[in-house]
């Protein structure tokens, strides 16, 4: 998988190691939207059926940022969204919204990720 047009982490030490809470982001997730987390990968947290996409920040580990699938409808998208960010304050993590993304389907079956910012 690639991502493209990702919003650039900050750079940090080589000898540094960021760890990244995979539990709070299930937890948050699953108690916001009742989905699972399908997929994991880097700083990308993918939901269940693609809908939404968690990023952890480099900086913060209490900030999630929140990128929704383009074909996502608005209603939805906003519904989903305030539930998510009513779990995330019970749980002291705050979630931003970041704006859109679309997964393309490589010739080589990779899959790019191209980030829409809101």
């Amino acid at each position: 998988m690639s991502k493209t047009n990702t919003p650039q982490a900050a750079s940090s030490p080589v000898n540094d190691i960021e760890f990244f809470s995979l539990e709070k982001a299930r937890f948050i997730i699953k108690d916001g939207s009742g989905l699972d987390i399908a997929y994991a990968y880097e700083d990308l947290v993918f939901s269940e059926h693609g809908i939404f996409i968690f990023q952890f920040d480099a900086k913060n580990a209490n900030i999630f940022y929140c990128w929704f699938n383009k074909d996502c409808v608005e209603n939805d998208r906003i519904s989903l969204l305030n539930s998510l960010i009513k779990s995330a304050v019970l749980n002291k993590i705050e979630v931003i919204y970041k704006g859109k993304y679309e997964m393309i389907q490589k010739e080589d079956e990779q899959i790019s990720v191209n980030f829409i910012n809101a």
